[in-house]
């Protein structure tokens, strides 16, 4: 009786190839996983890069009305007219991507000319426009 009954309960489990063959595929998605994450990470890190520089180009234009300048007109130390405790600005920003912001100097700048820039290339925002 033992032996019929050990021929009639067929073996569970896997064999070894299924469970590579799972173990593969789960790999592979966790992969692509890691690849979205990182370029939504680029692209979070863009954007933020970009929403600074619009904040600082509105400051220097707000500063340049508020004090009667015109585009062109130097102004002393204007990084530190606009950037500080109690200014329109804060805290200096800082590039999310790594990358190092350039002032433009002390001369506010001209329409469609930014006052601040990243020197990654990939942040450079499409248009200025109404900035």
């Amino acid at each position: 009786m033992k032996s019929s009954l050990l021929n009639l309960i067929k073996p569970r489990g896997m064999t070894l190839i299924e469970v590579t063959l799972v173990i593969s595929i789960l790999l592979a998605l966790t992969s692509a996983l890691f690849l979205g994450v990182t370029a939504y990470k680029r692209g979070a890190d863009r954007a933020n890069c970009i929403q600074n520089i619009a904040s600082v180009q509105k400051a220097v234009r707000s500063y340049g009305n508020l004090a009667g300048k015109r585009p062109g007109d130097t102004i002393p130390n204007l990084k530190d007219e606009i950037i500080g405790f109690n200014k329109l600005v804060p805290l200096e920003p800082s590039c999310p991507g790594g990358g190092l912001y350039n002032y433009s100097g002390n001369t506010l700048p001209l329409p469609n000319h930014l006052y601040l820039d990243c020197d990654l290339p990939t942040h450079e925002p499409k248009t200025s426009r109404g900035w």
